[in-house]
């Protein structure tokens, strides 16, 4: 009989472990029984941890954001453009780290705080630069929903960075598309080159919520 200790179960060990086994697997295959054959544990013994899928899910999220902030603080020097810069940056590089990383964190509920802190520094940084809260609150989630939007889109394309799916090669596109040779030539711009695509659409975005409130 062995005298190993089993390490106890808890929720950040299960979302940990699915978090590792999502790279492998993605989303479609993250399952709680594969979740329990990787703890070495029957799938029922994760329901005293999360009721459903979902529950896990949001657990998985918050432990991605949790993972993002560690050991980094908001420079108090920052200007609101550099804020969203920075904020949305660090979450689309946080999301590539995993495989349907953006879908996991779409429509999450995180299972903490662990947002607040950074949640009060930003408002209070974009009402101090003259935006009303709401309008705060309209520029920090719709940049937020932009990244999300754009990484589920180029996981869709590359799961992983430098793991490309089969069936989005443009030359193969833009020889089928030869009738239409302006969304032949799109082709380039759609599938490739995701890092300077981002950045130029985060900047109109960014544009955008300057000219529509009028701030600097």
């Amino acid at each position: 009989m062995s005298t190993k200790r089993r390490v106890p179960l808890d929720r950040k060990r299960v979302a940990d472990a699915a978090l590792n086994l999502l790279n492998e697997v993605g989303l479609e295959g993250l399952t709680l029984s594969a979740i329990g054959r990787e703890l070495g544990v029957k799938a029922p013994a994760l329901y005293w941890h999360f009721k459903d899928k979902q529950a896990l899910l949001d657990e998985m999220a918050t432990e991605m954001f949790r993972r993002m902030i560690a050991g980094t603080s908001p420079d108090p020097a920052d200007t609101w453009r550099e804020r969203l810069r920075k904020s949305n940056h660090a979450l689309r590089t946080t999301l590539r780290g995993y495989r349907d990383g953006a879908k996991v964190f779409s429509g999450s509920r995180f299972t903490s705080l662990v947002h607040a802190e950074q949640m009060e520094d930003n408002l209070r940084l974009f009402t101090a630069a003259g935006f009303t809260l709401a309008q705060a609150v309209r520029a920090i989630t719709t940049t937020y929903v932009y990244t999300l939007g754009f990484v589920t889109e180029e996981q869709g394309t590359e799961p992983l960075p430098g793991q490309r799916r089969e069936g989005f090669d443009i030359e193969e596109r833009a020889r089928a598309m030869e009738d239409f040779p302006l969304a032949a030539a799109a082709g380039a711009e759609i599938f490739a080159d995701y890092d300077r695509h981002f950045a130029e659409g985060l900047e109109l975005v960014i544009d955008g919520i300057a000219a529509r409130y009028k701030v600097d």
